[in-house]
């Protein structure tokens, strides 16, 4: 009998209608499209501006999207992930929500919270129940509403995010196609460099803090870009080391989308021609856990049967790694 992998067989995606350019944010805080645009590659992003309308709002449109694309009765997903920072509520589950509104009646479901690795854990958190045997049909949805949480009088971090979701199904595969290898890492040290301090348990949400600001994504910029380029650059190293991969036999990579630099360097140390990565950074900023499938949608079209995808993200909490997949299927569109 043939070993079972998991393989990627649908992307959907979404992203609000409103865009936030840079030379709208120049006329919010001080600074110009060519600062921002030489120190992280954003031109514009997208904003979720509906009164209400949080995360799920965004997960249930990529789902939806997927859905239809691949013509998949909801029915038939057993499992739905949410992977997200900003989830609706802090203790109704997102992904729950989400399920009940796509029509995954039979699914159970639950969010994963890993920052801007989001995603990436949850690559390998979906793998691993089709891989055991027992589900046939997971629904991963990366999603997250950045401006819940960003002061838009910060311009260090006003600048970098967006609001956006992506979906991916995965599946059974029986030819060697699918989720290969990964290499996954934490470092909780590092968490006083990237966070939404107040809110959570430690730090209670009061009108004080509130009036403060306290409940805003902080980050300091050089400690987060510094382990960012070497962590992602390293992880992504390690995983062709593992599988005897060269610069050659890497097709694409799909890098968190974060900051150009950050993505540039990473090619880089594996000598990758900048061909075969990903970008898409200019259109949406950093969605967080979006970036990946957000990445996927947007090359779809031009992914192959076979593709050896190198997947690389970094962080809040520190969190980071690296994932192998073969591409399992050519695009109809």
């Amino acid at each position: 009998m043939s070993k079972i992998s998991a393989a990627i067989t649908a992307v959907g995606a979404y992203v609000p209608e409103y865009v936030l350019t840079n030379q709208i944010l120049e006329t919010m805080v001080d600074t110009n499209d060519e600062w921002i645009t030489s120190r992280t590659g954003i031109k514009e992003r997208r904003i979720l501006k509906e009164d209400g309308k949080g995360t799920s709002f965004l997960a249930i449109k990529a789902a939806q999207d997927l859905i239809n694309k691949r013509g998949i009765d909801p029915k038939d997903i057993e499992l739905v992930i949410v992977a997200t920072a900003t989830p609706d509520m802090k203790a109704a589950s997102t992904a729950s929500f989400t399920a009940s509104e796509i029509g995954a009646t039979n699914a159970f479901s639950f969010d994963m919270d890993a920052a801007c690795s989001s995603f990436l854990y949850g690559m390998s958190v979906a793998s691993t129940y089709i891989e055991s045997g027992r589900y046939k049909n997971v629904l991963l949805i990366g999603a997250d509403k950045m401006s819940s949480i960003i002061n838009y009088k910060d311009r260090a971090t006003c600048i970098i995010f967006g609001d956006g979701a992506g979906a991916v199904l995965f599946e059974p595969n029986e030819e060697g196609l699918g989720l290969q290898d990964e290499y996954l890492r934490s470092d909780g040290t590092g968490r006083e460099f990237l966070q939404a301090t107040y809110g959570g348990s430690s730090h209670a949400l009061t009108s004080e803090t509130l009036a403060q600001g306290g409940h805003y994504a902080f980050q300091e910029g050089r400690t987060v870009f510094k382990n960012a380029v070497f962590n992602m650059a390293d992880a992504t190293v390690k995983i062709l080391e593992r599988n005897n991969l060269t610069k050659d036999s890497v097709d694409w990579l799909a890098a968190h989308q974060a900051n150009k630099r950050i993505i540039d360097a990473t090619a880089q140390r594996i000598d990758l021609d900048e061909k075969k990565v990903m970008i898409n950074i200019h259109k949406y900023g950093n969605t967080t856990s979006a970036t990946l499938p957000l990445l996927l949608h947007d090359y779809e079209s031009q992914l192959k049967k076979g593709d050896n995808i190198i997947f690389a993200a970094f962080g809040g909490g520190f969190n980071w790694g690296a994932i192998y997949l073969k591409w399992a299927y050519n695009s109809k569109n």
